[in-house]
């Protein structure tokens, strides 16, 4: 027998919109928090940067455009599109990007993004702050499915949803359109009860 009620929303609309982005702390001393206006330098750094924008759709060429970006990330917070932090030194440097994009409030998921620059590489800030956000979207949002997506010849980024607990689910063929061409992706999630 079908029931007559619609599914509902695995998250209610409006539940993220009226959250005020909160700041999450690493187990390495380092947080996670909303990006800042005066952050603009380190976007514009990144977009120049041959590693992060070889695997990321990052293209900030000046302070004003990076200044947009970050009122953007606000404004997609609002709206419930995305939810951006920078990831930062406690002195509130930021070092690089995480967060959710793509979200789907109505059914349950999102898919994570993140760059982080070459100085801060290596030391595992970033699988931390995976499992933090990953954390933070499951338990305190409320959605099901987190996806990681990466191009397979990024082992980097594979490393990291190993070390944050994605499982691996397949190959997406000729997925993302790259600088070099097209490129094929592993597809990782993480979902409610596995962590």
């Amino acid at each position: 027998m079908i029931p007559n009620s619609p599914i509902p929303d695995v998250v209610p609309p409006g539940r993220m919109a009226t959250m005020k982005q909160p700041v999450l702390g690493l187990p390495n001393g380092l947080e996670l928090r909303p990006w800042r206006l005066s952050d603009a330098g380190v976007l514009v750094t990144a977009g120049q940067d041959p590693g992060i924008r070889q695997w990321n759709r990052l293209l900030v060429a000046t302070p004003e455009d990076a200044r947009q970006r970050i009122e953007r990330m606000h404004e997609r917070w609002r709206a419930e599109l995305s939810a951006i932090w920078a990831i930062a030194r406690p002195d509130g440097e930021a070092l690089g990007l995480i967060g959710w994009g793509d979200i789907d409030l109505t059914g349950g998921s999102a898919e994570i993004v993140y760059w982080i620059l070459p100085s801060a590489r290596g030391g595992g800030a970033v699988a931390e702050a995976t499992k933090r956000v990953s954390e933070w979207a499951l338990n305190d949002l409320g959605l099901h499915r987190l996806r990681l997506c990466h191009s397979v010849a990024n082992p980097a980024s594979c490393r990291v949803a190993v070390k944050a607990g994605y499982a691996l689910e397949g190959t997406m063929r000729s997925a993302l359109l790259h600088a070099d061409g097209w490129h094929d992706e592993h597809l990782h999630a993480l979902v409610q009860g596995d962590i």
